[in-house]
C-alpha cells in the first residue's frame, strides 16, 4: 500500500492506495492563505506539516491494520512557491505561494538582464512574477533580515519531505516550475541564477520523482503516526503529478484539464513545446524523459468558489442550487461575459495586474446569469492555450477532465461545446492528483513495475460531446471575450 499526499493550495489530501491502484481512502486537512495588497499570497509552511501530520492519522485510524502495509509515503506538491529556510531546516518567514505576484520590479530586472525570448527558451516559461526565481529576489530586496538567514529554499512538498526525513531535495517537475531551471541540462540555470544574483548553494539537488530519498524518522513516526523506517518517495509537482493520475503518460494520451483553485489545460510531449508567442508553458512530467506543456489560469475553480461564495454565503446548498441555475440560462449568448483575472493572469496574457470583469451586465441578470457567465470565462481562457497547443502542432481529438469540479455536468457540456470536442470525466476526478502522487510512490517503493499502471486506474464515467451549432455560436463569442481583455489591458494599468 501506498499513503499520498496532495498538497494543494486549499489543504492536503491525503490518499490511501491499494496495489490495485484502489483508493480505500482518503480524508483532508485544510489551511488558510494570507491574501493581501499588491499581490500578495503566503502561507504558514508549518501548517502544511500538521496538516500532513493530522491527515495520515485519521488515515491509519480510519485502517490501522494497513500501517503495517504501507510500503512508502509520496507526495504531490502546489508549484511555483518558495519556501526559505534557516539553517535549521525551518522556515524563516511565512512561504509564498504560487499565487504571489509582488515581485513585478525583480522580474523585470531579469527581463532586462536576459530577455523575455531568452529565458522561454531556457525555462520553457516566461519570466514572470507567479515563479520561485523572482519571488526570493523579492524577499532578498524588501525583507533583507530574512533573506539573511535563509540557507535553502524548496517548495511545498520538498519541505514536507524534508520534516520527515531530513533530506533537502526536488525533482525536475517541481524545479522546472521556478524560472531557475534549464530544460536542456536537467539542472539549474547558471546564466538565470547569475542574473538573479542568488547563490546556486540556496536551490536542493535535483532527483527523479521515484527516489526514495530517505525513511520516516523517529521524531516524525511520531508525530504522524508513521512506522519509523517507513520509505519516502520524493514525488513531484501537482501539475505534471495530475497529467499521470488522468492517465496522460505520452502524447498519444489525450489533453486533460484539471478543475482546482487554479486551472489548467495540458498534455503530455517527448520534448518541450515552445509557442513563439509564449502563451503557454512547458513543465517536466514526473516521468523522466516526458514533458507536460500546459496553459495554466491563475483562478479557475477559484472563480466558481468566488461567485458561489459571494452570492450565497452560508448557504449550504449554493453550489448546487447556482449550478443549476446556471444550465438553464445563457450568458455571453446574451450579452455577458466574465474576465476571470481575479488573481492576475498566466496563460495567455502573463498580467499580474489583470483584475477580473463583469461585460454587459443588464438590469435582468440574475445570479443564474453571473454563474453562467463565469463558468463560460473559464472555459475561453483554458480555449486560448488548447487553440495554442494545436496551433503548434499537437493533435487534440478529445479533453479528460480531472478535479472537484469536474463533477459538474453544466461545466462539462459548457467546455465540450466552447472547445469543440468530446470532455470525459473521470472515474476518480477529485483523486487525479493523488492517485498520480501514488503511482510515482509506488514506482519508487516497487509496488508497480512501471507507470504505465496508470492507464488502467484512470477510467472514464461520463462524457460530453460537442453540440455542432453551439460550438459555432461559441466561436463567435469567444472572439468578443478576447477583444474585451484587449480593450481592458491598458486600463488594468491604471488600477
Amino acid at each position: 500500500m501506498i499513503i499520498s499526499h496532495d498538497l494543494g493550495t486549499t489543504g492536503d489530501k491525503a490518499t490511501l492506495v491499494d496495489e490495485t491502484g484502489t483508493v480505500l481512502a482518503a480524508v483532508t486537512e485544510t489551511y488558510g492563505t494570507d491574501f493581501g495588497p499588491r499581490g500578495k499570497a503566503e502561507q504558514d509552511a508549518d501548517a502544511w506539516w500538521a496538516a500532513v501530520c493530522a491527515a495520515t492519522r485519521r488515515l491509519v485510524a480510519q485502517h490501522p491494520a494497513a500501517l503495517d502495509r504501507v510500503e512508502g509515503i509520496s507526495f504531490s506538491g502546489q508549484m511555483m512557491g518558495a519556501v526559505l529556510l534557516g539553517d535549521d531546516g525551518r522556515p524563516v518567514r511565512p512561504a509564498i505561494i504560487w499565487a504571489d505576484t509582488r515581485s513585478v520590479d525583480q522580474t523585470a530586472q531579469l527581463v532586462e538582464r536576459v530577455g523575455m525570448e531568452k529565458g522561454y527558451s531556457i525555462t520553457g516559461h516566461r519570466l514572470n512574477p507567479t515563479y520561485s526565481l523572482s519571488k526570493v529576489m523579492w524577499v532578498r530586496d524588501r525583507e533583507p533580515e530574512a533573506f539573511a538567514r535563509t540557507r535553502h529554499v524548496v517548495l511545498a512538498k520538498d519541505y514536507v519531505v524534508h520534516r520527515l526525513t531530513g533530506v533537502l531535495a526536488t525533482d525536475p517537475s517541481d524545479a522546472s516550475s521556478t524560472n531557475a531551471y534549464d530544460q536542456s541540462t536537467e539542472d539549474w540555470s547558471g546564466e538565470l541564477l547569475d542574473a538573479a544574483g542568488l547563490d546556486r548553494a540556496l536551490f536542493p539537488e535535483i532527483l527523479p520523482s521515484t527516489t526514495v530519498v530517505g525513511k520516516v524518522s523517529a521524531e516524525a513516526a511520531r508525530e504522524t503516526g508513521l512506522r519509523e523506517g517507513t520509505p519516502v518517495v520524493l514525488g513531484g509537482g501537482d501539475g505534471p503529478m495530475a497529467a499521470l493520475g488522468a492517465g496522460v503518460l505520452d502524447a498519444a494520451s489525450g489533453a486533460y484539464a484539471y478543475l482546482g483553485s487554479s486551472s489548467w489545460a495540458s498534455l503530455a510531449a517527448d520534448a518541450p513545446l515552445h509557442d513563439p508567442r509564449m502563451r503557454t508553458m512547458t513543465f517536466n512530467h514526473v516521468i523522466p524523459g516526458r514533458f507536460v506543456p500546459t496553459a495554466t489560469m491563475q483562478a479557475g475553480g477559484a472563480s466558481l468558489e468566488w461567485i458561489v461564495s459571494t452570492l450565497a454565503p452560508g448557504d449550504d446548498e449554493r453550489y448546487s442550487r447556482l449550478l443549476s441555475g446556471a444550465a438553464e440560462v445563457t450568458a455571453s449568448e446574451d450579452g455577458l461575459y466574465f474576465l476571470p483575472h481575479l488573481l492576475g493572469e498566466r496563460s495567455p496574457y502573463w498580467n499580474p495586474k489583470a483584475r477580473a470583469v463583469f461585460a454587459g451586465l443588464a438590469r435582468h441578470h440574475r445570479p443564474a446569469h453571473l454563474t453562467r457567465a463565469v463558468l463560460e470565462g473559464v472555459a475561453f481562457n483554458l480555449y486560448t492555450g488548447l487553440r495554442a497547443f494545436t496551433e503548434n502542432g499537437a493533435s487534440i481529438d478529445h479533453v479528460d477532465a480531472i478535479g472537484g469540479a469536474a463533477n459538474a455536468g453544466v461545466l462539462l457540456r459548457i467546455f465540450a461545446d466552447v472547445w469543440g470536442v468530446p470532455v470525459r470525466r473521470r472515474e476518480l476526478a477529485d483523486e487525479a492528483t493523488s492517485l498520480g502522487a501514488a503511482i510515482v510512490g509506488g514506482v519508487g517503493a516497487g509496488v508497480f513495475g512501471s507507470f504505465d499502471v496508470a492507464r488502467r486506474f484512470a477510467e472514464n464515467r461520463a462524457e460530453e460531446r460537442p453540440d455542432p451549432a453551439a460550438h459555432q455560436r461559441y466561436a463567435r463569442e469567444y472572439e468578443i471575450f478576447m477583444d474585451a481583455y484587449r480593450r481592458l489591458e491598458p486600463w488594468f494599468e491604471t488600477l
